[in-house]
């Protein structure tokens, strides 16, 4: 009996310019489960062409003459929810696009020499974005409370400190529940999957829209309350113990579960190191990572929540982790925030 072909993902690449969409048309028709089916030189070519061509997945420079990729989104996702890949130079506006509704993005690349490790990133969001739930701009959300999280005085052993992965659709999943914390939320460490120089953007990002104070890690920076920290792009980033300080390490070294950074070596390394309360959040995302380190946080005693499929962009990531035991409660994207603090206030 013959085996069925996979049906292949339609893609139109719409891009303003030639050079760039020649490369990006000849890298994704190279990919067995892909099929660029056109391509349009503005926002506007491209809402003329997606009725005839019927896209699957569209990716979109962000930067284009006319209606920019971030207004094109804002206009077309509410009524027509087609997976969006952003591609983007190095530039901040690419967090208001996917605030608006892209499923993901990947950086443009430096030079010829770049271009091979570009495409390979570009064609694997591209099949994850196929499967994905698109959703035009989340609702805003409400304000932090300016309540304490939890009477969480002591120490620094006897503390609490919160860990937070996430990939596909993370980045807007992520501000929305840390918008909705207090400025004196105990130590935060972030993971989000995210190609090198956004990091440091993204954590400016949500320094100016949340109640707490957010930074890119660096090693050595101590963890404390008040302050969250997202995990460098390209650098295993884990806790470590010094005496009686917690610290980030962040260092070069070998993928885990196929990242760097890692949503598992930052689980694992809590799980192995931290000695005073845990928590650990898994989000949105493709694939198993962090799965396996929130599983050997719970072990610890950790209490532990997964976002749930339906509020999911791509219920990868929390899905492997509720299979395998991992998750002690699942949550909605709307309501994470009130299950992290409820927990919190029941520890004295």
């Amino acid at each position: 009996m013959a085996i069925p072909t996979l049906k292949k993902i339609r893609v139109l690449v719409v891009d303003d310019s030639m050079l760039a969409r020649g490369m990006i048309i000849n890298g994704l028709n190279t990919h067995p489960r892909i099929e660029v089916v056109g391509y349009a030189i503005n926002a506007l070519d491209a809402k003329n062409k997606i009725p005839q061509l019927k896209p699957d997945v569209i990716t979109m420079d962000v930067e284009m003459p006319g209606i920019n990729g971030i207004d094109f989104l804002k206009q077309y996702l509410p009524t027509n929810p087609l997976p969006v890949i952003l591609v983007s130079s190095l530039n901040l506006k690419v967090f208001d696009a996917l605030a608006a509704g892209a499923v993901d993005f990947v950086r443009k690349p430096d030079g010829q020499r770049h271009v091979e490790a570009f495409i390979a990133a570009l064609a694997q969001k591209v099949v994850t974005a196929s499967n994905a739930k698109v959703r035009s701009a989340l609702p805003a959300a409400a304000p932090a409370p300016i309540t304490p999280a939890a009477n969480l005085g002591g120490s620094a052993l006897n503390r609490v400190i919160i860990g937070l992965g996430a990939s596909t659709g993370g980045t807007e999943a992520t501000l929305a529940v840390m918008k909705r914390l207090p400025a004196d939320i105990p130590p935060m460490v972030i993971v989000q999957h995210m190609p090198p120089g956004f990091t440091k953007m993204y954590a400016e990002r949500l320094n100016r829209l949340c109640a707490m104070e957010v930074q890119e890690a660096k090693s050595g920076d101590e963890l404390r309350r008040g302050l969250a920290l997202v995990a460098p792009a390209d650098l295993q980033c884990r806790v470590v113990r010094i005496g009686t300080k917690y610290t980030i390490s962040c260092s070069t070294g070998e993928k885990v579960s196929g990242h760097r950074p890692s949503v598992d070596a930052l689980f694992q390394s809590m799980a192995e190191t931290v000695t005073c309360k845990m928590v650990g959040i898994i989000m949105t995302g493709m694939g198993q990572d962090g799965a396996a380190g929130l599983l050997a946080m719970r072990k610890k005693g950790a209490y532990t929540i997964g976002q749930d499929k339906e509020s999911s962009v791509v219920y990868g990531m929390p899905g492997v982790a509720q299979n395998i035991g991992a998750v002690t409660i699942q949550s909605s994207l709307d309501n994470i925030s009130n299950v992290l603090l409820r927990h919190l206030s029941t520890i004295h």
